[in-house]
Order: C-alpha cells, then structure tokens, then sequence
C-alpha cells in the first residue's frame, strides 16, 4: 500500500524492470515524493547492465490524473520543472538525458496531463481501451511543461496536436491510436499483459543493438538528418566489434535461436 504522498513501485523479471505509479487511492496524482523514486527507478533502469528494457504503468483502476498542482505549484512559480532536467542524470521525461534503454508504457483509464507527457516520453505505448486522455492545462490557466507542446506535434501532426492542446477536450483510446500518441489498443486488464509480451521480445534481441537503435533514431530526432546518418557508419562498426555480433552471425548459420548477453 502507498502513502499519502504515493510512492514507485519497482519489480525486476528476469532483463525488465517494472515500474510502477503506486498512488490508486488518489488515481495515481503525482506528487514530488514520487517524482523522487521515478528517477531513482529511471537510473536504475539506465544504469544496470541486466537490464534491457523498462515497463511503465499505473497501480489500479487508473494510469494518473496527472500532477497533484497544490503539491508542485510553488516549485513551478519558481520557474521548476516535474522533473530533474540535468544531462548529469537521466531525466523520465526525456527532456534532458533520455534513458538509454527502451520503455513500453501501459495505460488504462484515467490518463491525464503528466500521464501523456511521461507515456510520449517512452517509446511504445500500449492503451486499455477504457484510456480517457486530456492535455488540459490551457484549462487551468498554464501550459503543458512536460513534453506534450512537443510530442503531440511529433507523434500526431501539427492539426491533431492544436486540436486536443488548445481545446483541453478529453479523447478516448482509439482517437489516441488514430493519432499516433498510442500504438495499440486492447481489452482493459489486458494492457500490462501485452506490454510485457513486447518488451519480453525486445529483451530477446542483442541489447546493445537494441540500445543503438533508440539511440540513432532520438538523435535524428533531436539533432537532424545529416547527425543521425554521420553516426551510422562509425555505430555499427561498434557493434560488430562486440560478442553479441558474432553470436548473431553464428546463430545464423547454426540455424538457432540467439543467445545475447549485452557485450
């Protein structure tokens, strides 16, 4: 059971990490004691060796509410963020030093403001098909500082993100997934299931590659065309220079199945 104030739950299984927002009694509302052990979680994920690939997702009925604002508006008058942004640590929702390692989201429910913001900040998001999604902040008199100004524009288009930014509407999970904020649909209760069926195939391949795939596509992302295909080359050179490559090409010609370690 969590506290008043909520805490992460943190569960390894085998090369995943589960994390969870453990705070149901209060739909999951994010507080900054959360805020605390997610990046702690975060940096565990990122750090650790043995683990290959991070899932995310919300104790109960409901992902979040989103932020719990009494608890966090005096941080954000003086002008601070839900999060450490520091490129020394990193950084849940990938604002500043994304984690390394790739992160399935699943959503049910309730998932609003933060919630967005922190499944965008992953890689695949898996929604029940219960999800109610709002963006609402404009609704409160601030604006979204979490990602979503950003990522609905990425994922969804310059239209569907000023439809749902600027009227603060609530949407269900299947305008999520005509959108591209959400990449699957499925029954209620069934959404941590199937993120953890992908990220048990995602932790089956070579990690290193894994890790270099999401890193390739973040810098293209972020630093442009000519940044991204610069580093293709001189990455996979790094690759084939580890075990992990030369298991890939002889399990190939055993005709097996992979066994990778990350190295």
């Amino acid at each position: 059971m969590s506290d008043s104030e909520g805490s992460i739950s943190v569960e390894q299984r085998g090369h995943i990490l589960l994390i969870g927002l453990n705070r149901p009694e209060k739909y999951n509302g994010y507080t900054p004691t959360m805020a605390k052990q997610l990046l702690e979680a975060f940096a565990r994920l990122d750090e650790h060796d043995d683990l290959f690939v991070g899932v995310l997702f919300g104790h109960g009925e409901h992902f979040t509410a989103g932020l719990d604002l009494p608890k966090w508006t005096g941080r954000m008058q003086d002008g601070g963020s839900t999060e450490e942004t520091s490129h020394e640590r990193v950084d849940p929702l990938a604002l500043g030093r994304g984690c390394r390692k790739p992160i399935i989201t699943a959503v049910q429910g309730i998932t609003f403001t933060f919630g967005i913001e922190i499944a965008l900040a992953g890689d695949i998001v898996i929604a029940a098909d219960n999800c109610r999604f709002s963006q609402l902040e404009p609704s409160r008199g601030i604006h979204a500082t979490g990602g979503a100004t950003i990522r609905f524009v990425q994922r969804g288009g310059w239209g569907n993100a000023m439809y749902h930014l600027l009227t603060s509407d609530e949407f269900d999970s299947q305008e999520a997934y005509r959108i591209g904020l959400v990449q699957e649909v499925v029954p209620v209760g069934k959404q941590l299931q199937r993120a953890l069926e992908i990220a048990a195939v995602i932790a089956a391949q070579a990690p290193l590659a894994v890790q270099a795939t999401k890193a390739s596509s973040r810098r293209f992302v972020e630093q442009g065309f000519a940044a991204a295909a610069r580093e293709l080359g001189p990455t996979q050179q790094r690759l084939l220079a580890t075990e992990d490559a030369t298991e890939g090409v002889q399990s190939f010609i055993e005709r097996r199945t992979a066994v990778f370690k990350g190295v």
